[in-house]
């Protein structure tokens, strides 16, 4: 299947001589939600920005729909709806009428059914006719999403949209996104919140000082680098570990009321089962055993220290 977003030897050098972007190639697939994650400074928003057609490529090329975003920019342009980072909106006006006026802006005919339908979704009817400035800071963002999706895009960047929004609030934006994906739209999401990206992504992208590291899979990802971590708690503590239990790579803990293991689960031997017989060869009662999982965020971390 073609990408609907093809990425080509893309880069981008500021009048300043700022490299924003350093020959970025990447797909991004028709109707996946595609988290793009980084440091501030990293690239993130000036990509974006440049499939947009909000700021000039230098070199390389965009494709959007299979339509190049320079030759063809009326075509890719109304293909993408952007929810800038920025809350930024004429502060007088009614929630319907910007709404309205944001559709008009590609050349759209008036269409009150889908206007009425977009702002339903978003639980913003009931404020169809309240001034923007009226609204809290969770409101006006839904509006810029609603603002976004008035001209039926096929395409929806979303840069940082939870920022700044409470909790629940956030919750019921993601599942906002995940129906947008239902219906086919393919959502491209950059964000500070690790959680955000592996809660709802597809497949996880990684750019660092304008350069795209890794782009894979979420959950082959979290397979393939996340580690997994047992917790052993002992009924008595341990003054030292004994002789047999040094090669299984223990780490005593909380006082030596506890054992640390950290293993890959995805060995074909993770040593777990030669590490309880040891434990009740050396006499030692276990009181309570927990695993965890790697994060993303241990994970995009750890990217990261390894490309400083």
């Amino acid at each position: 299947m073609q990408p609907i977003i093809s990425i080509s030897n893309l880069s981008k050098t500021y009048a300043n001589g700022f490299e924003a972007l350093k020959n970025v190639s990447l797909d991004v697939r028709k109707g996946e939600i595609f988290a793009l994650l980084g440091p501030n400074g990293a690239g993130k928003t000036t990509l974006i920005n440049i499939v947009c057609g909000l700021v000039n490529p230098g070199t390389g090329s965009v494709r959007v729909g299979g339509h190049d975003i320079v030759a063809d920019y009326r075509k890719t342009r109304s293909m993408i709806g952007l929810v800038p980072q920025e809350l930024s909106m004429d502060a007088f006006e009614t929630v319907l009428a910007t709404v309205s006026f944001s559709r008009g802006l590609f050349g759209k005919p008036s269409d009150p059914a889908h206007i009425e339908k977009v702002l339903r979704s978003l639980s913003l009817w009931d404020k169809r006719k309240d001034k923007v400035m009226t609204l809290s800071g969770g409101m006006k963002r839904r509006v810029l999403i609603a603002k976004a999706l008035a001209h039926e895009p096929e395409i929806l960047f979303l840069d940082e949209p939870t920022a700044g929004v409470d909790v629940e609030l956030r919750r019921e934006m993601w599942a906002m996104v995940r129906g947008l994906r239902d219906t086919g739209v393919t959502i491209i999401l950059t964000t500070h919140y690790i959680e955000e990206a592996q809660e709802m992504a597809d497949r996880v992208g990684v750019i660092s000082k304008g350069e795209i590291i890794l782009v894979e899979d979420k959950d082959v990802l979290m397979r393939t680098l996340g580690k997994k971590q047992l917790r052993i708690e002992l009924r008595a503590p341990l003054p030292t570990l004994p002789a047999s239990l040094l090669p299984h790579g223990l780490d005593l803990a909380e006082g030596g009321d506890a054992l640390i293991s950290t293993y890959d689960a995805t060995a074909d031997r993770t040593g777990i089962n030669a590490l309880f017989q040891d434990l009740a060869r050396e006499g030692i009662a276990i009181r309570d055993v927990e695993t965890r999982q790697s994060t993303l965020e241990e994970i995009f971390v750890g990217l990261l220290e390894e490309r400083a």
